[in-house]
């Protein structure tokens, strides 16, 4: 009886070791980073989404428009239902912008990082340039813009969701130099819900 209990044990740690390994892979898959000289110098409209984790959302949304009436609407929905995830240990998220990431870029730069379960995160950037001028704008106008987001019904997470750890960052030598809008969401942990959004009117004459 022991020496079949030790053979059964022998037979057991390989697998475990396995699964030990199999989840240091899935905690490195909650890691967002960008890096070195990504996107260092570049010109224009600029857009990343960058994810790692289960039942995350991301948008970058930009419209334009030019003429005597120019009208831009931007209507963006996300619904999901009955999606979770079954986290059997803890969370550990982290999202970072490191190195000299964007240095001396210029445009319109969006940028959404998520690490982690059912996040959402969004960037709206509206501009217009027409004959009709720039009209003041109060609170509640603004609330009934033509720039519109919602989301909901993400998903959930199970056991463990309250552990682990959360990191997000931007180094001090990123983005230098940068030049023009510049939206960034960072999310790391869960259930999480971020945007940017800007509207511009512009008189001149197209």
């Amino acid at each position: 009886m022991k020496t079949r209990a030790l053979l059964l044990l022998a037979m057991l740690l390989p697998a475990l070791a396995q699964a030990d390994e199999y989840a240091g892979m899935l905690g490195y898959l909650n890691q967002s980073r960008i890096d070195g000289r990504a996107l260092a110098g570049a010109s224009g409209a600029i857009a990343v989404n960058q994810v790692a984790g289960d039942i995350n959302t991301q948008a970058n949304l930009v419209g334009m428009a030019q003429g005597n009436q120019a009208r831009v609407d931007i209507d963006a929905r996300s619904t999901s239902s009955r999606n979770s995830v079954l986290l059997e240990g803890p969370l550990h998220a982290s999202a970072h912008l490191d190195g000299q990431a964007l240095q001396d870029a210029n445009g319109i730069a969006t940028i959404n990082q998520t690490s982690g379960i059912a996040n959402t995160s969004m960037n709206m950037v509206r501009a217009t340039l027409a004959r009709e001028g720039i009209r003041e704008s109060d609170d509640e106008a603004l609330a009934e813009s033509s720039v519109t987001a919602s989301a909901g019904g993400q998903g959930r997470a199970g056991n463990g969701l309250a552990a682990g750890t959360r990191s997000v960052g931007v180094a001090a030598s990123a983005m230098q130099g940068f030049d023009g809008v510049l939206q960034l969401n960072q999310i790391a942990g869960a259930g999480n819900d971020t945007a940017n959004i800007l509207g511009m009117s512009v008189h001149g004459n197209p």
